[in-house]
């Protein structure tokens, strides 16, 4: 029976395999790509992945179901939990100009698997959120017509009445997206130059939104006559803030296009601050004219602005108002169509995904295949599925590619940088200890030169320490973690992190509700994952990190990046548990799709050394000198093919 049992060897190479990192290329400017995104142009796709519908939609119904004019605050509370968010991935874009976004920071800092997880979960979030947008672009346009395309398609084509499907199929809806996947496969200057024609319309409708609505501002609107600015409380500003935030979620298209900006590293930072501030004072701005101009509590939820203006008599304003909408969900479109290829393109690339999508168009230079597949795919689902009981998979997916980029940054900060990592101890030999000297009594062994050479200097390295050693003002207290390998204590730092913050989260959003948690234990268990969150967090901050001033670096690390992560989870875990099932389901075929090929065709197969035997040995008795002993064996420029006669006191092979 134990011999059918997998050896502990294999087990450990095994789990490496699942965690080992991407090996990133000397020079990451190189690229198949055509670097020819400005900042301006990265800046307009990120306000058009994030000022779609949900301006025209999004608005009315918080204000109307949630909030009440305090949506206003809502949006503010959102486009900070974002900014977190945000600034991590321009961090990270700025840092690893590389197509990918979430899945290659994942892969650059965290590890292979989940990385692949990250990649898979993104691929169907994109394809979904697409064909929503299609969909709703199709039914907005209907609804100016009088319903006429939805009952020509019902009369001449029939309707179904099968669970998972449409009713009717949605012919204009995929028509569009096909549209639209010829354009994007002509390039990304003709896509950036057709996003900058819509989100130019967009943003002048908006203006013009703006400019009339604080014209027929009623500031009665808010007064306590009509229920007031916060007719549903703090809970109903929370609740708003959880529903606002998925209005941001647009900004990643520019880190999916870090590979093809010209200046990445100035361009990337700056177009998603950029981005995410006008979105954000768009977002606000309309919320602030939309309760002005009506009483909340008389908005229409499904047309909340058309139906403002038709109600002061302005029923002209809501045509423009109709074309701003449509405008705004092409942006949309072409910035799901634009990013979704890339970052398949990025897990082809490496291996994990299937190697056809890897293909790039010489002229183009885009990975049309991958376009074109996805592209119909996406019509697909648009023309028969029902995508409302899907639509979820939007947030589930964002928000856990959120929480590891924002654990990746932790991670990768307290790195060290290429090239300065010492040589690591060889596996089953225990750490040299320098504080040992000559009544010590143990023969030490060192794998190679660079090993003794790293422990002669080690006293030296304390004054000037790497990223992801304890600092020397935290070491007569935590003396004890000072022999980990550099960045050792990080890591599982970062994981008890995310354990505390899924857990506290869980207290939070179950305690009361689905546990019935007594006072006292409810209280007791915030108290306890607290101060693991806590703990961890501090042991962190005490460890040295990485401090560049050539790229852009996210403030206030690790605080930053650990306040991203548990609101991520806190939000994650107020979804549906059908979501959370279907999600299930996704992630085992997208495990399915790992170890039945990703795993085996990796490119990182490549570069892992081959077992070798050890050809030399050194053994420095505790009685010498260590730091003469290491000079008398270091080798000349010529090999050598022994030890001298002389040497034989101090050393030997």
């Amino acid at each position: 029976m134990a011999r059918w049992l997998p050896r502990s060897t294999d087990l450990t190479r095994f789990c490496q395999k699942l965690n080992r990192v991407k090996t990133l290329e000397d020079d990451m400017m190189e690229t198949s790509f055509n670097r020819c995104l400005s900042t301006i142009d990265l800046t307009l796709l990120g306000i058009g992945g994030m000022v779609g519908s949900g301006l025209y939609v999004l608005t009315g119904t918080v204000a109307k179901e949630i909030a009440g004019p305090a949506v206003i605050v809502s949006f503010i509370i959102a486009g900070f939990a974002s900014l977190l968010a945000a600034l991590c991935y321009a961090e990270f874009g700025a840092r690893v100009p590389k197509t990918g976004s979430a899945y290659m920071f994942t892969y650059v800092s965290v590890g292979e698997i989940w990385a692949f997880l990250i990649g898979w979960n993104v691929l169907l979030e994109y394809m979904i959120g697409g064909a929503a947008v299609a969909r709703a672009w199709s039914g907005y346009l209907d609804s100016i017509f009088n319903h006429k395309i939805k009952n020509f398609t019902e009369t001449h084509v029939g309707a179904w009445q099968v669970p998972f499907l449409a009713r009717y199929p949605d012919f204009l809806a995929a028509a569009i997206l096909l549209v639209a996947t010829a354009f994007i496969s002509f390039g990304a200057k003709v896509s950036s130059w057709l996003n900058h024609v819509f989100s130019a319309i967009s943003m002048g409708i908006i203006l013009f939104i703006l400019i009339m609505g604080f014209v027929l501002a009623q500031p009665k609107n808010w007064s306590t006559q009509e229920g007031g600015f916060a007719p549903y409380g703090l809970s109903g500003i929370m609740a708003g803030t959880a529903t606002c935030f998925y209005a941001f979620v647009g900004f990643d298209v520019i880190a999916a296009s870090s590979e093809e900006a010209r200046n990445p590293q100035r361009a990337v930072p700056r177009a998603i601050a950029f981005s995410l501030g006008l979105a954000t004072g768009a977002y606000i701005l309309v919320s602030v004219v939309l309760t002005l101009m009506v009483p909340w509590h008389t908005l229409d939820p499904d047309s909340a602005l058309a139906d403002a203006f038709y109600r002061r008599g302005y029923a002209w304003a809501g045509f423009l108002v109709a074309a701003g909408s449509i405008c705004a969900m092409n942006t949309v479109l072409l910035s799901n169509l634009f990013s979704l290829p890339r970052i398949v393109y990025a897990m082809a690339e490496d291996g994990l995904f299937f190697q056809v999508f890897s293909r790039v168009h010489p002229r183009t230079q885009v990975p049309v295949v991958g376009i074109v597949v996805f592209g119909l795919l996406m019509a697909l689902l648009a023309l028969i599925f029902d995508l409302e009981a899907l639509v979820q998979f939007l947030s589930i997916g964002t928000l856990l590619a959120y929480t590891f980029v924002a654990a990746s940054i932790i991670v990768l900060r307290f790195q060290q940088q290429k090239g300065d990592v010492p040589a690591p101890v060889p596996s089953g030999q225990p750490n040299p200890e320098p504080h040992e000297g000559p009544s010590g009594g143990e023969l030490k062994e060192y794998e190679s030169f660079s090993d003794k050479l790293q422990l002669v200097d080690r006293d030296k390295s304390k004054e000037q320490r790497e990223p992801g050693q304890l600092k020397a003002a935290f070491e007569p207290y935590l003396e004890f973690l000072s022999d980990f390998y550099p960045g050792e204590v990080v890591t599982v730092a970062v994981v008890t992190l995310m354990v505390s913050a899924i857990c506290l989260c869980s207290i939070l959003v179950f305690g009361n509700t689905h546990l019935h948690l007594p006072t006292w234990s409810y209280s007791l268990l915030l108290v306890l994952f607290s101060l693991g969150f806590l703990l961890s967090l501090l042991l962190i901050w005490a460890h040295e990190q990485q401090h560049s001033t050539q790229t852009f670096q996210i403030p206030l690390v690790p605080l930053s990046p650990a306040l991203s992560i548990i609101l991520n989870i806190y939000l994650m875990l107020k979804l549906s548990y059908m979501t959370w099932l279907r999600f299930a389901v996704w992630l085992l075929l997208g495990l399915l799709v790992y170890f039945g090929y990703g795993i085996w065709h990796s490119k990182e197969n490549l570069r892992e050394p081959r077992p070798q035997r050890v050809s030399a040995r050194y053994v420095v008795f505790p009685g010498g000198s260590l730091e003469e002993s290491v000079q008398a064996v270091q080798p000349s420029s010529q090999p050598a093919t022994g030890l001298p006669d002389t040497d034989t006191d101090d050393c030997k092979r």
